[in-house]
Protein backbone atom coordinates (compact mmCIF):
# COMPACT_ATOMS: atom_id res chain seq x y z
CA UNK A 1 0.00 0.00 0.00
CA UNK A 2 1.03 3.22 -1.14
CA UNK A 3 -0.20 6.52 0.76
CA UNK A 4 -1.98 8.54 -1.92
CA UNK A 5 -1.89 12.19 -0.25
CA UNK A 6 -4.38 13.64 -2.70
CA UNK A 7 -7.94 14.13 -1.05
CA UNK A 8 -11.42 15.47 -2.49
CA UNK A 9 -11.89 19.14 -2.06
CA UNK A 10 -13.05 22.30 -4.18
CA UNK A 11 -10.99 22.49 -7.56
CA UNK A 12 -10.02 26.07 -6.84
CA UNK A 13 -8.42 27.30 -3.26
CA UNK A 14 -9.33 30.54 -1.84
CA UNK A 15 -6.74 33.00 -2.17
CA UNK A 16 -6.11 35.47 0.15
CA UNK A 17 -7.05 39.04 -0.59
CA UNK A 18 -4.07 40.74 -0.23
CA UNK A 19 -1.15 38.58 0.18
CA UNK A 20 1.74 39.91 2.65
CA UNK A 21 4.83 40.11 0.95
CA UNK A 22 6.28 39.45 3.92
CA UNK A 23 4.06 36.17 4.84
CA UNK A 24 6.56 33.34 4.29
CA UNK A 25 4.42 30.48 5.69
CA UNK A 26 3.08 28.51 2.72
CA UNK A 27 -0.23 27.28 3.48
CA UNK A 28 -1.13 31.11 4.54
CA UNK A 29 -0.43 32.25 1.36
CA UNK A 30 -2.40 29.93 -0.21
CA UNK A 31 -4.68 30.87 2.24
CA UNK A 32 -5.13 27.10 3.23
CA UNK A 33 -5.17 25.17 6.37
CA UNK A 34 -1.96 23.55 7.60
CA UNK A 35 -2.16 19.71 6.08
CA UNK A 36 -0.30 16.27 5.22
CA UNK A 37 -2.75 15.80 2.46
CA UNK A 38 -4.10 18.09 -0.13
CA UNK A 39 -5.93 18.35 -3.08
CA UNK A 40 -3.22 18.65 -5.62
CA UNK A 41 -5.22 19.93 -8.78
CA UNK A 42 -6.37 22.91 -6.56
CA UNK A 43 -2.77 23.47 -5.29
CA UNK A 44 -2.05 23.80 -9.06
CA UNK A 45 -4.98 25.97 -9.75
CA UNK A 46 -3.90 28.37 -7.35
CA UNK A 47 -0.39 28.20 -8.21
CA UNK A 48 -1.61 28.93 -12.42
CA UNK A 49 -3.84 32.06 -10.78
CA UNK A 50 -1.27 33.54 -8.61
CA UNK A 51 1.42 33.00 -11.43
CA UNK A 52 -0.34 34.97 -13.79
CA UNK A 53 -1.17 37.83 -10.73
CA UNK A 54 2.19 38.02 -10.23
CA UNK A 55 3.75 37.94 -13.60
CA UNK A 56 6.52 40.55 -13.60
CA UNK A 57 5.72 41.39 -17.25
CA UNK A 58 2.79 43.00 -16.22
CA UNK A 59 4.72 45.40 -13.97
CA UNK A 60 7.15 46.63 -16.08
CA UNK A 61 6.21 49.94 -15.97
CA UNK A 62 5.66 50.08 -12.14
CA UNK A 63 8.20 52.04 -9.48
CA UNK A 64 11.07 49.72 -8.89
CA UNK A 65 9.72 49.58 -5.04
CA UNK A 66 6.39 47.65 -6.95
CA UNK A 67 8.15 45.32 -9.12
CA UNK A 68 10.84 44.34 -6.60
CA UNK A 69 7.53 42.73 -4.23
CA UNK A 70 6.25 41.77 -7.28
CA UNK A 71 9.08 39.34 -7.86
CA UNK A 72 9.23 38.26 -4.16
CA UNK A 73 5.39 37.54 -4.83
CA UNK A 74 6.08 35.21 -7.70
CA UNK A 75 9.41 33.54 -5.80
CA UNK A 76 7.14 32.82 -3.03
CA UNK A 77 4.29 31.16 -5.21
CA UNK A 78 7.05 29.26 -7.26
CA UNK A 79 8.14 27.98 -3.80
CA UNK A 80 5.31 27.38 -2.40
CA UNK A 81 3.84 25.61 -4.91
CA UNK A 82 7.23 23.26 -5.30
CA UNK A 83 6.97 22.41 -1.72
CA UNK A 84 2.98 22.02 -0.95
CA UNK A 85 2.56 19.81 -4.25
CA UNK A 86 4.76 16.93 -3.16
CA UNK A 87 3.55 14.95 -0.12
CA UNK A 88 7.37 14.38 0.61
CA UNK A 89 8.87 18.03 0.84
CA UNK A 90 5.27 18.89 2.51
CA UNK A 91 5.57 16.91 5.36
CA UNK A 92 9.01 18.04 5.68
CA UNK A 93 8.48 21.43 5.82
CA UNK A 94 5.54 21.29 7.90
CA UNK A 95 8.13 19.70 10.35
CA UNK A 96 10.34 21.85 10.22
CA UNK A 97 7.71 25.13 10.29
CA UNK A 98 7.10 23.37 14.12
CA UNK A 99 10.75 23.24 14.86
CA UNK A 100 10.88 19.47 15.09
CA UNK A 101 13.65 18.73 12.07
CA UNK A 102 16.36 21.63 13.27
CA UNK A 103 19.96 20.88 12.91
CA UNK A 104 21.26 18.90 15.77
CA UNK A 105 17.74 18.09 17.08
CA UNK A 106 16.71 15.05 18.57
CA UNK A 107 16.06 12.92 15.64
CA UNK A 108 16.92 9.53 17.21
CA UNK A 109 14.71 7.00 16.13
CA UNK A 110 12.86 3.44 17.94
CA UNK A 111 15.79 0.91 18.90
CA UNK A 112 13.34 -2.04 17.47
CA UNK A 113 12.88 -0.02 14.20
CA UNK A 114 16.96 0.76 14.46
CA UNK A 115 17.63 -3.10 15.11
CA UNK A 116 15.67 -4.29 11.85
CA UNK A 117 17.15 -2.10 9.96
CA UNK A 118 20.47 -3.07 11.39
CA UNK A 119 19.67 -7.03 10.26
CA UNK A 120 19.19 -5.59 6.97
CA UNK A 121 22.46 -3.81 6.38
CA UNK A 122 23.74 -6.65 7.79
CA UNK A 123 22.59 -8.69 4.62
CA UNK A 124 23.18 -5.69 2.38
CA UNK A 125 27.21 -6.21 3.54
CA UNK A 126 27.29 -10.13 2.95
CA UNK A 127 25.64 -8.82 -0.75
CA UNK A 128 29.10 -7.32 -1.20
CA UNK A 129 31.17 -10.22 -0.46
CA UNK A 130 28.86 -13.03 -2.13
CA UNK A 131 26.50 -11.64 -4.23
CA UNK A 132 23.00 -13.24 -4.01
CA UNK A 133 20.42 -12.16 -6.64
CA UNK A 134 17.75 -13.79 -4.91
CA UNK A 135 19.00 -13.00 -1.55
CA UNK A 136 18.35 -9.07 -3.35
CA UNK A 137 14.96 -9.60 -4.08
CA UNK A 138 14.39 -10.72 -0.76
CA UNK A 139 15.57 -7.63 0.91
CA UNK A 140 14.15 -5.36 -1.40
CA UNK A 141 10.46 -6.84 -0.63
CA UNK A 142 11.09 -6.88 2.86
CA UNK A 143 11.57 -3.54 2.77
CA UNK A 144 8.73 -2.40 0.57
CA UNK A 145 6.62 -4.54 3.07
CA UNK A 146 8.05 -2.52 5.65
CA UNK A 147 7.49 0.65 3.69
CA UNK A 148 3.88 -0.06 2.80
CA UNK A 149 3.46 -0.91 6.99
CA UNK A 150 4.46 2.40 7.86
CA UNK A 151 2.39 4.20 5.20
CA UNK A 152 -0.79 2.53 6.43
CA UNK A 153 -0.06 2.85 10.21
CA UNK A 154 0.30 6.72 9.40
CA UNK A 155 -2.40 7.41 7.44
CA UNK A 156 -4.94 7.85 9.98
CA UNK A 157 -3.28 10.54 12.40
CA UNK A 158 -2.24 12.46 8.52
CA UNK A 159 -5.87 12.20 7.94
CA UNK A 160 -7.31 13.73 11.48
CA UNK A 161 -4.50 16.46 11.73
CA UNK A 162 -6.02 19.27 10.63
CA UNK A 163 -8.77 18.70 12.84
CA UNK A 164 -6.38 18.30 15.67
CA UNK A 165 -5.12 21.38 18.87
CA UNK A 166 -2.98 21.27 21.57
CA UNK A 167 -1.47 18.42 23.11
CA UNK A 168 -3.30 15.60 20.65
CA UNK A 169 -1.69 17.76 17.28
CA UNK A 170 2.05 17.80 19.69
CA UNK A 171 1.76 13.96 19.61
CA UNK A 172 0.72 13.56 16.01
CA UNK A 173 3.62 15.94 14.94
CA UNK A 174 5.67 13.54 16.79
CA UNK A 175 4.35 10.62 15.45
CA UNK A 176 4.59 12.12 11.72
CA UNK A 177 8.19 13.32 12.83
CA UNK A 178 9.10 9.40 13.51
CA UNK A 179 7.68 8.35 10.33
CA UNK A 180 9.33 10.58 8.13
CA UNK A 181 12.66 9.99 9.84
CA UNK A 182 12.11 6.11 9.20
CA UNK A 183 11.48 6.73 5.52
CA UNK A 184 14.21 8.49 5.27
CA UNK A 185 16.33 5.66 6.63
CA UNK A 186 14.42 3.18 4.34
CA UNK A 187 14.95 5.87 0.92
CA UNK A 188 19.17 4.92 1.71
CA UNK A 189 18.62 1.37 1.69
CA UNK A 190 16.40 1.46 -1.40
CA UNK A 191 19.65 3.72 -2.99
CA UNK A 192 21.46 0.95 -2.26
CA UNK A 193 19.26 -1.66 -3.14
CA UNK A 194 19.16 0.14 -6.97
CA UNK A 195 23.34 0.09 -6.95
CA UNK A 196 23.49 -3.94 -6.31
CA UNK A 197 20.56 -4.02 -8.40
CA UNK A 198 22.47 -1.70 -11.19
CA UNK A 199 25.55 -4.07 -10.72
CA UNK A 200 24.22 -7.68 -11.14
Amino acid sequence: MRIHFGAEAPDQLQLPDKPDRHMQNYFEFYGIPESFILDEKAIKNTYYQLSREYHPDFYANEPQEKQQEILQLSTLNTNAYRTLSNADLRMQYILKEHGLLEEGGNNELPGEFLMEMMDINEELMELEFDFDADKLHEIGEKSTGITAQLDADILPTLQRYPELHGVTKEAALQEVKIYYLKKKYLLRIKETLSKFAARS
